[in-house]
């Protein structure tokens, strides 16, 4: 009895060692890259860690189809490496000698993918399923409206605008007060120079306030008197 036990036992081991292995009919690839996602904080991946990763795969498979009764042994892995990379299929539970299509595996990985990598605090990019493109992340709606934003811009350039009309009309009363000032500085020194004719210096004529020859003055006086 042991010896047909033994005999069996040696026949499934054998039986899974063609069904698994690399580029198999229904395998793939996993590439781990634990050192670069968590640094100091990294864990060594070991048996415990294979059989995590043998009953997400089952847990995947389980929720993917009601019907599936896939166990944790029907998750053959193969080909690991020190550089943690390895090869798995899911063999199916009824025969146990006939893998399950490739379409179904990947359908559940992908169905099941945050909660695989989450099992193993990584992301779709230390976490490879070589044959399974990476899940898409819904794209991120942005916390303000967009016809919030543009509202914003306007108004702003708005106000901009508004505050260079201000200060360009500033600087232009400022300049036009400054020319003023500087005419009528230079109109009173003019009217202070004094001017030489025939060697004889003259006072210039108040144009303004005028100015009275003395000599007519008294002669006008004396006739008035008169």
């Amino acid at each position: 009895m042991l010896r047909v036990l033994l005999l069996t036992l040696s026949v499934v081991a054998i039986v899974h060692a063609e069904l698994c292995k690399p580029d198999a009919q229904n395998a793939f690839k996993v590439r781990l890259s634990i050192k670069t996602a968590l640094g100091d904080n990294a864990y060594a991946w070991d048996a415990n860690e294979e059989y995590l990763f043998k009953a997400m795969v089952a847990f995947a498979m389980r929720r993917y189809s009601s019907k599936s009764t896939t166990q944790i042994s029907n998750v053959l892995v193969c080909n690991v490496t020190d550089r943690v990379s390895f090869w798995f299929v899911v063999t199916d539970s009824s025969k146990n000698l006939t893998t399950v299509p490739e379409s179904e595996v990947e359908a559940a990985i992908r169905m099941n993918r945050n909660r695989i990598n989450n099992a193993f605090l990584l992301s779709d990019q230390t976490l490879q399923f070589l044959k399974i493109t990476s899940t898409l992340s819904p794209p991120v709606e942005p916390s303000t409206p967009i016809w919030l934003i543009v509202f914003g811009v306007v108004l702003c350039l708005i106000v901009a605008g508004i505050l260079f009309l201000v200060v360009a009309g500033i600087q232009q009363r400022k300049k036009k007060n400054k020319d003023s000032t500087e005419r009528e500085n230079l109109e009173e020194k003019s009217e202070e120079i004094v001017t030489v004719e025939n060697g004889i210096p003259c006072e210039t004529l108040d144009l303004k306030a005028g100015h009275i020859n003395g000599v007519f003055a008294a002669d006008d006086e004396r006739f008035t008197s008169l």
